[in-house]
């Protein structure tokens, strides 16, 4: 089985990178997916971040408040760093036994979604990191298109994420996706049918 970490910053388009390889054949683990599964109430990963970020990040019904959440942390390093300790380790158990559970189940390619792939240090989870890329103008355009997120927002969590050009040092592939659908198909098909997962798996 084939492993593929997909990472990239904010509205880069990681998440439609993973909608095409599904249609192309492969399992999608999703990084973020995982850390709301451990936001769930009351668990905890969720009295944890309650005691370190307080109960104003509620909900009237107790639920984790993402937006509340992203406006403390995404201006705050510090505040940042505090929410990745709780959350990523036990995201990242749950990435890895989903995987295992696709690997036993005798699967082809699994494609692991994770913005901060690179940075959690969850590359060991993977055989190859894609790096997918946009312009910052890009990016601000697909936010305010998709979700009421102002401009002021999309920087500082640009800001708060590693650049995309360091990010490049540790990727097998960098996807730029500027353009349009039919091109971002294109390409990883090519990129799919290039790493020949029926030979790996015959091997």
């Amino acid at each position: 089985m084939v492993v593929i970490g997909v990472t990239g910053n904010i509205g880069s388009g990681k998440s439609t990178v993973c909608q095409i390889l599904a249609k192309l054949g492969a399992a999608i683990v999703d990084a973020d997916k995982l850390a709301q599964e451990t936001y769930k109430p009351y668990g905890e990963a969720w009295q944890e971040l309650v005691n370190a970020f307080g109960k104003d990040i509620l909900s009237s019904g107790q639920e984790i408040d993402r937006q509340k959440l992203g406006q403390i942390v995404f201006s705050n390093p510090t505040a940042l760093t505090r929410l990745n300790h709780i959350v990523h380790p036990k995201a990242y158990s749950m990435a890895k036994e989903r995987i295992a559970t696709y690997r036993r189940q005798g699967l082809r390619a699994v494609a692991l979604e994770a913005a901060l792939l690179i940075e959690a240090n969850w590359t060991r989870l993977v055989d190859q990191v894609w790096l997918v890329v946009a312009s910052e103008a890009t990016v601000i355009h697909r936010l305010k298109e998709g979700k009421a997120t102002n401009q002021s927002e999309v920087l500082a969590r640009l800001k708060s994420q590693m650049p995309a050009e360091e990010k490049a040092k540790y990727a097998d592939e960098v996807v730029y996706n500027d353009g349009d659908l039919n091109q971002l198909e294109a390409r990883l098909t090519q990129l799919w049918n290039e790493l020949d997962i029926d030979a790996k798996i015959n091997d």
